[in-house]
């Protein structure tokens, strides 16, 4: 065993003066937040960006044809948004045929769309399309051009005829706002006092507002999703309410003890406020794996996120203590009755204690039972298809859902989702190929037609339109991409002339797949590494470090199997309305690893905290266990239980991947507080004893020192 017996470590000092600081200044420094809010909110917009995203994959095949599309065609990025009209009595009757031509004229006046190709009319005559081109891949297209076309979509609505669109953008509700309103619920039965559950709403929306203005600013200098907002405010409201939920319990425990105000409040975050920055900056490192990946779109979310928790863990640790500086025993004011005991009462003799002390009793049986149901969890994992959603699992009632169906009523399910081959004519005789080409695509199976090529205005190029006979998600069609470009293409063009790249939407999102599948491993090692080298220096045990990725690791994987089981449909997944299997983009286990490890390192951080701070006071393992799991299970399932509802306003949301994501980690929380914190964790500890704590002496003098507990500065 090593315990810190040099100076007080920097983080320490630093802590303790930023704490007396705004006690001494609170007025100041709440007036200061809120002039940065202020001043945040009224400048950001002015330069802020648009959010757009970037799904094409580098070096992909599909990004070269996006590109020669680009340069041979005009600015044509061969995305399109589709026009699908229905008529009682028929698309051709003069007067529809009128009206849906001015409609396409109108629509090719808008922002992003280009010409619209002749309409494609169902064999009954009752359906037609027509795909408006875009000059710009598809994320790219101003939200104001589908707007407008929905807008145009529901005037052109007349008995007896129908519009709906495919490929527009359709505004959801937030799921902030449920969030907030469910988190606030748990607070205040949590803690029994209106002022008290109000200080972590506060605290969070505070960062909420800044940090959600800040990420227009990151949208002005690099790719954001439109949807990377939602996910940094969910994770910034998540975890700005946690971290002000344990520094306000460290500081109502305090003031219960006899602390004056200031007392209670340096206290707080020279204990408490230090756990935060910890577990904050595992987060923080979790995240901003991401790059790894090397997907652009996932760099905006990166730093959106990113972002997010930095704000809020600033405003934990200064914020925060002028405002229970200025409250004082006032913190309890305006008292529920019959709420509050969550959190009034963990000693010695808690339920948590009693518990503790049970799974020591049997550790070898609690530990063995414990992997078993985590395993059990993740076992649908291995069944888990990566790929991309399309409008099929849309709502029903949104018009890029209805606008599927009616292309698959009239065309077949494939017509949703088009391949796009981009051809380079090399040589003089290449031109006369095309025909031949086409003709050989026409015979392979899993193709339901072929469009004519068309050549581009200088005749260098040319484009075939591919439909599948299957849908845009369906497996079967990932294999006819692969077939086409791995054996078809390569025969087929061998000694003519014609250089065939397999793009268009659906071939990008495969290639983005395959590109996050291979990344993977590099990505999940380097988050690894970089959170188990911090809990290494913080805990300073190799023991504790290894423990804790194992386990979180454990806690990913179930969540993982959770995400699989609601994919696949069925009683699962009908409960988020998700009837047919379905795939799980390639983003969602990425950006779930991120922010679930950071996230268990969290709650790691605050139990292991109280068990250490114990440990060193006393020096006994097994009731250091006891002692830090009675100081802070009733914490931690407050604070998992707000995570909870927070990730599940996901489901609410209008996006499939979404919902999987939120349902994903709503699962992955609610794991980790019960079964890897209650009953995994005090096991391991218990079969580890001493050696928990052991570290090497020429370890212990090669890391830095970095306390936790203020107990542990002065050990």
């Amino acid at each position: 065993m090593s315990t810190d017996t040099g100076q007080r470590p920097a983080g320490g000092r630093f802590l303790t003066r930023l704490a007396e600081l705004a006690v001494r200044r609170r007025g100041r420094m709440v007036l200061a937040w809120v002039a940065v809010l202020v001043a945040v909110v009224a400048i950001a917009p002015r330069v802020a960006g648009e959010f757009n995203e970037d799904y094409s994959t580098p070096g992909s095949e599909s990004k070269e044809a996006a590109a020669l599309l680009g340069e041979r065609f005009q600015g044509s990025s061969g995305d399109t948004i589709d026009v699908v009209w229905q008529a009682r009595d028929g698309v051709r009757n003069p007067a529809v045929a009128e009206k849906m031509d001015r409609f396409l004229a109108g629509a090719g006046r808008l922002e992003g769309v280009g010409a619209a190709d002749p309409p494609q009319v169902s064999r009954d005559g009752t359906i037609a399309v027509a795909r408006l081109q875009l000059d710009r891949p598809s994320w790219d297209v101003p939200e104001e051009t589908s707007t407008d076309l929905i807008a145009m979509a529901e005037q052109a609505d007349e008995r007896g005829l129908r519009v709906e669109l495919g490929g527009v953008e359709e505004e959801g509700a937030p799921p902030e706002a449920i969030a907030l309103l469910a988190a606030a619920l748990i607070l205040l039965v949590a803690f029994g006092s209106v002022v008290a559950a109000g200080l972590p709403l506060l605290t969070a929306l505070f960062g909420l507002a800044i940090s959600a203005s800040l990420i227009g600013l990151v949208a002005a200098v690099m790719e954001v999703p439109n949807w990377a907002p939602a996910v940094a405010g969910l994770l910034g409201i998540g975890v700005g309410i946690d971290y002000a939920l344990l520094i306000l319990t460290r500081f109502r425990t305090a003031l219960a003890a006899g602390a004056d105000r200031r007392a209670a409040t340096v206290e707080a975050i020279d204990t408490a406020g230090r756990s935060v920055l910890v577990a904050g900056t595992t987060v923080v490192i979790s995240i901003l794996g991401l790059f790894l990946i090397g997907i652009p779109s996932l760099y905006g979310v990166a730093v959106s996120a990113a972002l997010a928790v930095l704000v809020v863990m600033a405003a934990s640790v200064t914020l925060l203590p002028a405002l229970l500086a200025l409250l004082g025993p006032k913190v309890n004011r305006l008292h529920i009755p019959g709420f509050g005991r969550a959190l009034r009462k963990s000693g010695d003799g808690a339920p948590a204690a009693r518990w503790s002390r049970s799974v020591q009793r049997r550790p070898w049986t609690a530990a063995i039972a414990g992997t078993a149901i985590l395993l059990l969890l993740a076992a649908p994992a291995l069944g888990l298809r990566v790929g991309f959603p399309d409008a099929g699992n849309n709502p029903s009632d949104t018009t890029t859902r209805q606008a599927y169906d009616l292309i698959s009523e009239g065309f077949g399910p494939g017509a949703n989702g088009p391949l796009v081959l981009a051809i380079e004519l090399e040589g003089p005789g290449a031109a006369a190929e095309l025909g031949g080409f086409a003709e050989r695509l026409r015979d392979e199976d899993g193709v339901a037609s072929v469009g004519e090529p068309r050549r581009s205005p200088a005749g260098d190029a040319a484009v075939v339109t591919v439909v599948p006979t299957t849908s845009p998600q369906d497996s079967a069609t990932s294999d006819l991409v692969q077939h086409l470009r791995d054996d078809v293409v390569p025969q087929a063009t061998a000694g003519t002339g014609l250089s065939v790249h397999v793009g268009g939407q659906t071939a990008a999102f495969i290639d983005d797949s395959e590109l996050v599948s291979s990344r993977l491993p590099l990505f999940i090692g380097g988050v690894l590494g970089l959170s188990l080298l911090l809990i290494l220096a913080v805990f300073r045990s190799p023991a504790i470090a290894l423990k804790a990725g194992a386990l979180n690791l454990l806690s990913v994987g179930a969540a993982y199997g959770v995400l699989a089981l609601f994919a696949e449909g069925g009683w699962a997944g009908g409960l988020l309305g998700i009837d047919t299997a379905t795939p799980v983009p390639s983003a969602i286990p990425v950006i779930m690893f991120a922010i679930l490890f950071g996230l268990s390192m969290d709650y790691e951080v605050f139990l292991l905290s109280r068990v250490r701070e114990h440990y060193l006071r006393r020096g006994e393992a097994g009731g250091a266990v006891v002692e830090g799991v009675a100081r802070t299970a009733r914490v931690i399932t407050a604070a998992a239980a707000i995570m909870v509802v927070v990730f599940l306003a996901f489901v609410f949301s209008d996006e499939v991947f979404l919902k999987l994501m939120g349902v994903g980690m709503a699962a992955a929380i609610l794991v980790d507080a019960t079964i890897v914190r209650m009953l995994l964790v005090p096991a391991v500890m218990q079969l580890l004893g001493d050696r928990a704590w052991w570290l090497p002496a020429w370890l212990d003098r090669r890391l830095p020192k970095v306390a936790t507990e203020r107990s542990e500065a002065t050990a």
